[in-house]
C-alpha cells in the first residue's frame, strides 16, 4: 500500500513509519518538524507542512494523489500548554484534521486511522476502562482529540469513510535506539532528566488506595503502539472496519510510579532513592485500559513487558543523550 503519515517525523510516527517500511509499504510524511525530526526518518519523503493552515489542503491534495489510507498523527500534545493557549489548540489540532479531512474527500481517499489519546476520558479511573466509558476530557488537549473523534463519526455518515482512532493510554519505550522519545513529558524521560541533572526522582503523591500507595498506569511500548497502528490500517484499508471505530491501545496491566522508578534503577543500574511530594491535582489513582477490543476486532494484543520498555528506553536515553552511565 501507499501510505500517508501526517505528523510522521515524531517519536509515535517514526515507530509507525520504520514498521510500514519493515513490511514493504510505501510511505510519504507530511509534517512540520517543529518536535519532529526527518533524521528519524532518512529514507523517507517528507512535505514540510503545518495542516492548521489553509494552504495546507491543496499541498494535501496533491499528496494524497496515488494513496490509499492516511495515519494521522500531526497535532500539539501538551496538556499543560493546552491550558495556556487553548485557542492555538483548537485551531492547530482541530483546524488541522479539518483541512486533512477536505483533501481527503477531494482526493478521495477513505481510510484513515486517528491518533487519539487515553485522555478523551477525562477523570474517569478503574483497572479495566472500556471504550463504553463516558468521555468527558478535563483538558483542552484531550477535548481537541474528542472532537477530532466526533468529526470523524460526523463525516461517515456524510460520505464513505471508514477509520479507526487509536486511544493510547502511557506510551514509552523505544523500537531502535535512535528512535527514542526526547520530548520530556511523560514519567519515563522526567526520571532520565533527573537523573542527568543528579537530582533524585520525584513521587507526586504515596498514599493513593494503591497496592504501594503511588499511582498505577497502563504503561505500552511505543512498538507495539506502532503494530497497532499497522493492525488498523489494514482493517480500515480492506473495510473490515466502517465509519469511525474507537480502540484503547494499551497492554490492560498496571503498574506504578515506585514500580516504574524501580524498573529504571535495574536498567541503569543506579540506586535510586525518590523524593515523595505532594499529590498533583487531578491525578487518579488507577488508570488502565480494557484492549480487549483491539484484541477481538483488529488481531491485536501488547507483546512488551516493563522491563522491555524501560530497558528500550534507557538504551535510547544514553545513545541519544551521549549519556555515560549505565
Amino acid at each position: 500500500m501507499r501510505i500517508l503519515v501526517t505528523g510522521g517525523a515524531g517519536y509515535i510516527g517514526g515507530h509507525v513509519v520504520l514498521q510500514l517500511q519493515q513490511r514493504g509499504d510505501d510511505v510519504v510524511v507530511v509534517d512540520d518538524l517543529v518536535t519532529g525530526d526527518s533524521a528519524r526518518i532518512p529514507d523517507v519523503p517528507v512535505l514540510r507542512a503545518d495542516l492548521s493552515e489553509p494552504s495546507a489542503v491543496p499541498m494535501l491534495t496533491d499528496a494524497l494523489a496515488g494513496v490509499d489510507a492516511v495515519v494521522h498523527f500531526a497535532a500539539r500534545k501538551r496538556v499543560d500548554e493546552s491550558v495556556l493557549r487553548p485557542a492555538w489548540y483548537y485551531q492547530q489540532n482541530v483546524g488541522g484534521m479539518a483541512n486533512l479531512l477536505l483533501a481527503m474527500e477531494a482526493a478521495r481517499v477513505s481510510a484513515l486511522v486517528f491518533s487519539s489519546s487515553a485522555a478523551v476520558y477525562g477523570s474517569t479511573e478503574g483497572d479495566s476502562i472500556p471504550e463504553s466509558s463516558p468521555t468527558s476530557p478535563i483538558s483542552p488537549y484531550g477535548r481537541t482529540k474528542l472532537i477530532g473523534e466526533q468529526m470523524l463519526d460526523e463525516v461517515a455518515a456524510s460520505r464513505p469513510l471508514r477509520a479507526a482512532s487509536l486511544r493510547y493510554f502511557n506510551v514509552a519505550g523505544a523500537g531502535s535506539p535512535r528512535l527514542g522519545d526526547t520530548a520530556v513529558l511523560n514519567l519515563v524521560p522526567m526520571v532520565f532528566e533527573k537523573l542527568d541533572a543528579g537530582e533524585e526522582p520525584v513521587i507526586f503523591g504515596a498514599d493513593y488506595p494503591t497496592p504501594d500507595g503511588t499511582c498505577v498506569r497502563d504503561y505500552i511500548h511505543v512498538a507495539d503502539l506502532a503494530s497497532a497502528h499497522l493492525a488498523a490500517l489494514d482493517a480500515v484499508a480492506s473495510g473490515a472496519i466502517s465509519g469511525n471505530r474507537p480502540f484503547n491501545i494499551g497492554t490492560g496491566r498496571g503498574s506504578s510510579v515506585r514500580e516504574m522508578i524501580s524498573a529504571i534503577a535495574a536498567a541503569s543500574g543506579l540506586d535510586l532513592v525518590p523524593r515523595v511530594a505532594e499529590r498533583r491535582p487531578g491525578d487518579a489513582a488507577i488508570v488502565v485500559a480494557d484492549p480487549s477490543r483491539a484484541r477481538s476486532e483488529l488481531g491485536w494484543e501488547a507483546r512488551h513487558d516493563l522491563r522491555d520498555i524501560v530497558e528500550s528506553a534507557w538504551a535510547s536515553h544514553q545513545l541519544l543523550s551521549g549519556s555515560p552511565r549505565g
